[in-house]
């Protein structure tokens, strides 16, 4: 679990070094469009990293290690999918990576539910 929490800790980092780029760097230089497509990669890293640091830490959370790996690392791993095609798209204008985004966008939504259904399924065996 170390290993997700490093991870996420540098990508809360990169996030915010990729917020600030876009609004000093990119502001001036892409059209405003595209300054929003970048922002939204943005939004969507910070949250997806900070869940995979929260969720490898919480002791709240009577949920299996494994089941806390896997989480994470989906959540790891479709950001950087979501957002890395986000970025990519708008610093080389290649459009056509749009189409990979969703992938990402599944990978968080299956992170979501998996994490769901283990504390549906910790809540029925705790009665």
């Amino acid at each position: 679990m170390r290993a997700i929490q490093i991870t996420a800790t540098l990508c809360m980092a990169a996030g915010i070094a990729c917020g600030a780029f876009g609004a000093h760097a990119l502001r001036d230089i892409v059209p405003q469009r595209e300054l929003l497509i970048w922002e939204k990669g943005v939004f969507y890293q910070l949250i997806h990293a900070l869940a995979a640091l929260l969720i490898t830490s919480a002791t709240g959370l009577q949920i299996s290690d494994r089941a806390r790996r896997a989480i994470g690392w989906l959540f790891l791993g479709s950001l950087a999918i979501f957002s890395g095609t986000l970025y990519a798209l708008v610093l080389s204008g290649m459009h056509w990576l749009g189409a990979i985004t969703p992938v990402g966008g599944a990978g968080f939504i299956l992170g979501w539910l998996l994490l769901a259904y283990q504390l549906v399924k910790q809540r029925c065996s705790s009665h």
